[in-house]
């Protein structure tokens, strides 16, 4: 079950691959994910040594569940995953010139994971193409509606 997507980077790189991260949470911050108040859509994954960790995931902390600690709504969360992963995704950023972006948040088994893709970016005429093409696919669709 999808909690939050990120449809801008579908229009800004081309997704190679995808995989599931968890995230290490603080409990506010899990509580105010339920609730939807989670925004990915400026946020992207770095790596310090041997981690990953996302940047610029911004999650506003709840009035009745964070009064007793000291929030930080855009802190850097460290992701979850496997070492051969790991080690293979810091293979493909720094040789390929790949990129990590978070594409989006769900429930996994009633945990918290981040789905994160393997990108490059578009280029501004890529980025044209594909709007003809989805204009061309909605004219199609119309089109084939009014002749039925």
């Amino acid at each position: 079950m999808s909690i939050i997507d990120n449809r801008k980077a579908f229009h800004d790189f081309f997704i190679e691959e995808k995989h599931e991260a968890g995230l290490v949470l603080e409990g506010w911050e899990v509580k105010a994910i339920r609730v939807g108040r989670a925004h990915i859509k400026e946020a992207y994954v770095i790596i310090r040594g041997e981690e990953l960790f996302i940047l610029g995931m911004h999650i506003t902390p709840r009035a009745e569940t964070s009064t007793h600690t000291q929030v930080d709504p855009v802190r850097t969360r460290k992701l979850l995953l496997h070492g051969k992963e790991i080690a293979r995704l810091i293979g493909k950023v720094e040789r390929a010139g790949f990129t990590l972006i978070p594409l989006d948040l769900h429930f996994s088994k009633g945990r918290i994971k981040v789905e994160i893709g393997l990108a490059k970016g578009k280029k501004l005429y890529d980025k044209r193409e594909d709007e003809k093409k989805r204009d061309w696919d909605r004219e199609k669709a119309r089109l084939m509606r009014e002749k039925v």
